[in-house]
C-alpha cells in the first residue's frame, strides 16, 4: 500500500491525530515520557501484530492498526508507568485481537481489552495524559477537531452522540443523590466526580477514538444507537458500583459483546432460512 493511499484511510487520519495529540501533551506537561511510552507501545505492537501476521500466513501484513493500537495505549497510561508494562499491556491487546476473533475479526477492542486486562493483574495506572486531561479546557477543543475529522469518515456520529447523550445524562441525574438499585447503592458523589475533568477529557477521548473502532462496532446505524447506548449505561453504572478507571472499558466490552451476538443471531437467520425455489415463468407447450 503506497502512502498516498494509506493516507485516506481511517487508521491513517486516527493515528495522526493521536501522534499529533502526543506530541502537543508532551510539551505542554514539560514530560517527555509520554514519547518514549508511545514509541515503545507502537513497537511492541507491531512487532507482535506481524509475527502473528507471519504464523496465520496472511498476504497482506501492514500493522497500522498495531501502532495506533499503541498510541492509545500510550496516551491513556499513566506517564510513570514502566516501560516494560508499557510494552506488556501492547502485547496483551494484540494477542487479544488474534486470538479472540469472530469471522476473521476482533470481538474487542484491542487497547480497551488490553487495558482493562492490566488494571485487573498488574494494578496499572491510568491518567488518559493523551486527553489532555491535566491541561486547560481549551485543549479539549483540539480533541473534538480531531476526533470530528476521524468520525466522520467513518460515519459514526449516531454511536458517538448516543452515547456522550446517554453518558453525560446519566451521570447528571443519578449524581444528584444516592441512588438505591436492588439491593446496591450507587456512589453519587463519585458520579458526579466523573462530571468534572480530567474523566470529561477521557470520555470524549473515549468515544472519538475507541468505541468507534471499525472491526469492533457496528455500521448500521440502529446497531449504532444500541452500541452506544448499552456502552454508556454499562459504564455509568459501573462506574457508580466499583469506581476506579475500568468503567469504560467495561461499557465498550459491553458493547463488543452486543455487537458479537448481533453477528451471531445474523448468521444463525441466514443459516435457517429455507433457499429459494426456482421459478420457471416459461409458458407452457
Amino acid at each position: 500500500m503506497s502512502f498516498k493511499t494509506w493516507f485516506k484511510t481511517p487508521k491513517a487520519w486516527v493515528f495522526i491525530c493521536l501522534a499529533i495529540y502526543l506530541g502537543v501533551a508532551s510539551y505542554a506537561s514539560h514530560d517527555m515520557n509520554g514519547v518514549r511510552n508511545g514509541g515503545i507501545a507502537i513497537v511492541a505492537a507491531i512487532v507482535v501484530d506481524v509475527i502473528c501476521g507471519l504464523i496465520e500466513k496472511r498476504k497482506r501484513i501492514f500493522p497500522d492498526g498495531a501502532a495506533v493500537t499503541g498510541l492509545i495505549i500510550a496516551s491513556i497510561l499513566s506517564l510513570t508507568t514502566s516501560p516494560w508494562m508499557v510494552a506488556a499491556v501492547s502485547v496483551i491487546s494484540i494477542l487479544s485481537k488474534h486470538l479472540m476473533t469472530h469471522k476473521k475479526k476482533p470481538m474487542f477492542n484491542p487497547a480497551a481489552f488490553g487495558l482493562l486486562v492490566s488494571i485487573v493483574l498488574f494494578k496499572t495506572q491510568q491518567s488518559w495524559w493523551g486527553a489532555f486531561g491535566d491541561l486547560s479546557a481549551w485543549y479539549l477543543v483540539l480533541l473534538l477537531i480531531g476526533g470530528y475529522l476521524v468520525v466522520n469518515r467513518i460515519n459514526k456520529f449516531p454511536q458517538v452522540f448516543t452515547f456522550l447523550g446517554t453518558y453525560f445524562i446519566l451521570l447528571f441525574v443519578l449524581g444528584n443523590g444516592m441512588v438505591h438499585i436492588g439491593t446496591t447503592y450507587l456512589d453519587a458523589a463519585g458520579l458526579s466526580d466523573a462530571l468534572r475533568p480530567p474523566f470529561v477529557n477521557a470520555a470524549v477521548f473515549f468515544a472519538l477514538f475507541m468505541l468507534t473502532d471499525p472491526p469492533t462496532s457496528p455500521n448500521k446505524v440502529g446497531d449504532q444507537v444500541v452500541f452506544g447506548f448499552l456502552s454508556a449505561v454499562v459504564g455509568v453504572l459501573a462506574y457508580g458500583y466499583m469506581g476506579g478507571l475500568m468503567y469504560l472499558f467495561i461499557g465498550l466490552m459491553s458493547g463488543n459483546l452486543y455487537q458479537w451476538a448481533r453477528s451471531m443471531s445474523s448468521r444463525s437467520a441466514k443459516r435457517a432460512r429455507p433457499p429459494m425455489k426456482k421459478v420457471d415463468h416459461r409458458m407452457p407447450g
